[in-house]
């Protein structure tokens, strides 16, 4: 039986024999993984079961985990089943549990999957919570938002954010269809700084900086001003007035931005994601 060996730091629920089961072994499973072994989760706790040898031989490896290529009867054994398997794939994932689960806790990562349809394909199964991760999770920073089924208790919504805090910080919705939002903001957020990202690199690059210091300018600005915004309790319209001086550089750069409609288009980009994000989950729902 896998248990738990309780350490110093604290775990999901406080709970002395939690044991977790990952359904799929992909990238946000290894950061999960490594995030609960930050927390003082012990190899006894965790178990993964992932299809591809060569991802199995590389977490056992790594992380010295139990490893199994089919959901099998250790596997069910779990108080918290993570489903990290890709959208496309999940209600292929999910035959072999339908019917089988009682009171464990499902934790869905897949983006774009509902909790009627989880619920659905499990055969009825109704303590589930449907997270939206975003990929700095793979570094630890990243930010979470969770809906929890109505069948899901107090226990299970604090086991769930615990588990996802492990990578990052964590925020609650209470309408689901508020979770497509949460994927176009937060979700997709990271693919838009990146996207800005490129642009201050090519204008660095533009203004005669090496590759080297045209990326490292770029990053550094940007995560330093990120970490300003994040510990300061002023609005970032005050934190970009302070940087703004009456016709300086700054006021420069950004009325050549309005001008251009670059916040306007951020936004109109943003809305896109979540109409794709409904238009998505009532794809991938469908039996």
């Amino acid at each position: 039986m896998l248990i738990l060996i309780p350490r110093q730091r604290g775990r999901p629920g406080g709970d002395d024999d939690m044991k977790i089961t990952f359904i799929g072994g992909g990238n946000m499973a290894v950061a999960l993984i490594s995030g609960l072994y930050r927390q003082g989760f012990a190899a006894a706790a965790i178990q993964v079961v992932e299809p591809v040898a060569e991802a199995r031989d590389a977490l056992s490896d790594r992380f010295g985990v139990r490893c199994t290529s089919s959901v099998d009867a250790a596997a069910l054994d779990s108080k918290v089943l993570v489903l990290a398997v890709k959208p496309q794939h999940m209600r292929e994932a999910l035959a072999p549990l339908a019917g089988k689960l009682t009171a464990q806790l499902v934790v869905s990562i897949a983006a774009g999957m509902r909790l009627a349809d989880i619920s659905r394909w499990l055969g009825g199964h109704h303590h589930i919570v449907r997270t939206m991760p975003n990929t700095p999770a793979l570094i630890g920073a990243g930010c979470t938002g969770l809906c929890a089924d109505p069948g899901v208790n107090q226990d299970g919504r604090d086991n769930a954010e615990n588990l996802m805090r492990a990578v990052g910080s964590t925020f609650w919705v209470h309408d689901e269809a508020q979770m497509d939002a949460v994927t176009a903001v937060s979700g997709s957020g990271p693919g838009y700084v990146f996207y800005f990202l490129e642009a201050m690199e090519k204008a660095a690059l533009d203004l005669g900086f090496d590759a080297e210091t045209a990326r490292r300018i770029s990053v550094e600005t940007f995560a330093g001003a990120a970490q300003l915004a994040a510990h300061s309790s002023e609005s970032l319209a005050t934190l970009r007035s302070r940087v703004t001086s009456k016709g300086g550089t700054t006021e420069a750069a950004l009325l050549g931005f309005d001008a251009a409609g670059v916040a306007a288009g951020i936004e109109r980009g943003i809305m896109a994601a979540n109409t794709r994000g409904r238009e998505l989950g009532d794809m991938l729902g469908k039996d």
